[in-house]
């Protein structure tokens, strides 16, 4: 609770920075999973610059990105009701959701060599039900955390799918 309490105050007096190293720890989180839980690579031969790439986007792309998204869509849509959460869903969905994937898929590609078709497949399936929940339940300085929390599986299999050797 105290880690949880510090995070809350960090998040009150920096938000921005706050939201932004968020993203890129859960980004690096995900490579960790995919290296020692899904690929069981081990201490030794961790690929510490393949963590680092991942951080580096989440700091430098995903957090940026879609944490100022998130700020857009709440001056577009303010509110909270559930038919406020599905109007936030369909638009980010729609709209920014393919803008996105295709540049962050298009960066990782040139970083790594990934398969935009294979990722894309699975990104419709789960993205749309997190968002909804999200935009509902969510106030709007926690979104882009528990995202980026739901996103550490998603970067877990990105970050397996963009090393696989």
């Amino acid at each position: 609770m105290a880690l949880w309490r510090a995070y809350q105050r960090a998040l009150t007096a920096h938000p921005w920075k706050v939201q932004v190293l968020t993203a890129g720890s859960l980004m690096g989180l995900g490579d960790v999973i995919s290296q020692q839980l899904v690929e069981r690579r081990g201490l030794q031969a961790h690929k510490t610059g393949r963590t680092l790439t991942m951080v580096s986007l989440g700091c430098g792309f995903v957090g940026p990105v879609v944490g100022g998204w998130y700020k857009v869509l709440d001056r577009l849509i303010p509110g909270t009701t559930r038919v406020d959460a599905l109007k936030k869903m369909l638009l980010d969905q729609g709209g920014f959701a393919p803008c996105f994937l295709g540049c962050f898929l298009s960066l990782v590609g040139t970083l790594n060599g990934l398969s935009a078709q294979d990722n894309w497949a699975k990104l419709q399936q789960l993205w749309p039900a997190v968002q909804l929940a999200n935009f509902y339940l969510v106030p709007l300085h926690y979104r882009l955390a528990v995202v980026q929390c739901v996103a550490v599986i998603w970067n877990s299999y990105l970050s397996w799918k963009a090393h696989r050797l």
